[in-house]
């Protein structure tokens, strides 16, 4: 059987300050786990270059199963071994993982609680050029409603390092949203991720970005422009959708006359979906959404897509301006 995987190996990196995809950082942290970890086991459906988890492969291959093309098999693999007392990483693309194998994530996985962590990568539109088929936009949505299922997704290379380190050790299935395409570094070097912890590079007394993933370094872009028209905006990086900080939250909207959500996803069950979930119930302040509005992508350079469908740092701060009028 012909592999479907032809992209090209990871380079090693220390990630802290430095612009690398999210799966490049999942990969070498893969490594360090492996090393340290003998219980840590990784499977992937045929596509261990483009997911990064090759290098594993070839350092441990006795804890390496590579299942095909078989999406659903690998989650039931995963949660077999989980039983076992190993520590099942499962990668795949995002759209494949919580599409085609939804049923046994939720059956075998989240209903059973077992120990499993779904690393998946080239979610979003920056898949880019392979088009609507692969760009995961409602995977976020998929995993959140699920009972017991935690979602994390890292804004850069440094924060993702620490996600896989912190899923390593946590109990019960994990969610973990990963990228294709380089990302700039946005957290500070002494940055400790928690899961469940929001970070608040600031709050704004006019509005307050609650971002995740590549949405991240485009608010504190909008940030910037927003301050040189003298409206005060601050940043909050969401990288745990669930469970969501909702100390973060209320802090912001106790702060802030408006709140704006920016996700590369749907804008229906995503981020925007939990925050707006949230402070209905316990702080209500105007939330505005900014993600894929109901539609599919389509083919084309990531920057052009992200441009296209209005999830840069511009578009935010043209929507901030206009909900405050």
């Amino acid at each position: 059987m012909g592999s479907r995987d032809q992209e090209q190996k990871t380079q090693n990196t220390d990630f802290a300050g430095q612009a690398v995809a999210t799966r490049d950082a999942y990969g070498a942290a893969l490594l360090e786990l492996g090393k340290s970890n003998k219980n840590i086991v990784v499977l992937d459906a045929d596509l261990s270059g483009s997911t990064k988890t090759k290098g594993f492969s070839k350092a441990f291959p006795e804890r390496f199963f590579n299942m095909g093309i078989s999406e659903q098999d690998m989650i039931g693999t995963a949660g077999g071994l989980s039983l076992t007392g190993k520590v099942p990483f499962a990668s795949t693309f995002a759209v494949f993982e919580t599409g085609r194998a939804w049923e046994q994530i939720r059956q075998t996985l989240c209903y059973s609680h077992l120990n499993v962590k779904l690393a998946a990568t080239h979610s979003g539109i920056t898949v880019g050029e392979d088009g609507a088929s692969h760009q995961s936009l409602e995977d976020i949505a998929l995993m959140r409603v699920l009972p017991g299922m935690t979602v994390i997704v890292p804004a850069d290379g440094f924060e993702t390092k620490q996600a896989i380190d912190a899923a390593a050790e946590f109990e019960g299935p994990v969610y973990i949203r990963l990228g294709r395409s380089k990302v700039p570094a946005v957290m500070p070097k002494d940055y400790k991720f928690q899961i469940g912890k929001a970070y608040t590079y600031s709050l704004g007394k006019d509005a307050t970005i609650v971002a995740a993933g590549i949405m991240v370094s485009a608010a504190l872009e909008a940030k910037e422009i927003l301050s040189k028209e003298g409206i005060d905006a601050g940043v909050i990086n969401m990288s745990t959708i669930k469970p969501l900080d909702g100390g973060a939250l209320l802090a912001a909207a106790d702060k802030s006359k408006l709140i704006l959500t920016a996700e590369e996803h749907s804008i229906i069950g995503g981020l925007g979906s939990a925050v707006a979930e949230f402070l209905s119930e316990n702080h209500p302040v105007k939330v505005v959404k900014i993600g894929m509005r109901d539609t599919f992508g389509c083919s084309g350079p990531p920057k052009e897509l992200l441009q296209l469908y209005g999830l840069t740092a511009a578009n935010m701060a043209e929507t901030i301006k206009e909900s405050l009028r």
